[in-house]
């Protein structure tokens, strides 16, 4: 009479410890969305740098034109002495109006690009890939930083030139750039949200050329709050452009400043941008 059969030897419930072959043949598991950021962030930075490093001309082009700002305007009213300026010269206070100014030119246009990666395929391929959309949003706008952060050294050289008293001082420069890269994301994020609805290369230029100037005046950037009308200085309140103004005045020539404020308004539009922006890239992507 033959033997009863064995009985099957019961699973353990402790993990088995795997080899190193078997990390050979098992691929390892998708990273969490927070992982990808910042190798996004760094890529997308990267292809800026190299963008202007094989080709300056934008970077020189666009130099024009806060020059003349600063050349003519500047030096213009420094003359007059129309605008109460606690005791500044005004070429010294103009000049973080106008290195904001610079920086937000380049970022209100981003969504340019965003809608010429939708219509060469590009868009698309990066929205299949694992990163979630708000990575590819926060490096999209961060690399907007940096693109505007070289233009803000730009502009900083030229005022030095030009003799306006900045300081040097390292910990104050990393907060100048602080600020110009937050509020570029801002204004980038705002430029990919407006491109997200009308959807079309032409529309989001009409737009961007139609709230640019409103930004510009509608801020600290030429004069003060103080001597603005009640109503243009509530529009001043509630553009980021004047807290990035603000600090970037503080920053570079010392006068008083709520930078604690500043800083925490920029970083509140910024991560509001993100939102509205990660939120209609797929609609973008239709």
């Amino acid at each position: 009479m033959s033997e009863a059969p064995a009985a099957p030897p019961t699973a353990s419930a402790d993990p088995v410890p795997t080899t190193d072959g078997d990390l050979l043949l098992r691929p390892p598991g998708p990273r969490a969305g927070w992982r990808l950021l910042p190798a996004r962030v760094v890529a997308m930075c990267a292809v800026e740098l190299q963008k202007l490093r094989h080709d300056r001309t934008e970077l020189y082009t666009r130099a024009v034109q806060p020059a003349l700002w600063l050349l003519i305007f500047g030096q213009t009213f420094s003359r007059i002495r129309a605008i109460p300026t606690g005791g500044i010269p005004y070429i010294d206070y103009l000049a973080p109006g106008i290195i904001a100014q610079s920086a937000m030119f380049i970022a209100i246009f981003y969504g340019i690009q965003i809608i010429w990666e939708r219509d060469a395929g590009i868009l698309n391929k990066l929205l299949v890939t694992p990163t979630p959309r708000a990575a590819l949003i926060t490096g999209k706008a961060f690399a907007a930083g940096v693109k505007s952060l070289v233009q803000a050294v730009v502009v900083i050289v030229i005022a030095a030139l030009l003799g306006v008293a900045m300081t040097w001082n390292p910990l104050r420069l990393l907060g100048v750039a602080a600020a110009v890269v937050l509020a570029s994301a801002f204004f980038s994020c705002l430029s990919i949200t407006i491109a997200g609805i009308v959807l079309n290369r032409d529309r989001l230029m009409g737009f961007g050329q139609a709230i640019t100037m409103p930004l510009f005046f509608g801020s600290n950037a030429l004069y003060p709050v103080s001597i603005m009308p009640g109503w243009l200085q509530a529009v001043s309140k509630a553009n980021p452009l004047s807290y990035q103004v603000d600090a970037l005045r503080g920053l570079l020539l010392g006068t008083p400043a709520h930078l604690a404020a500043d800083f925490g308004v920029l970083l509140v539009a910024a991560a509001l941008g993100i939102t509205a922006a990660s939120s209609l890239l797929g609609r973008l992507a239709r």
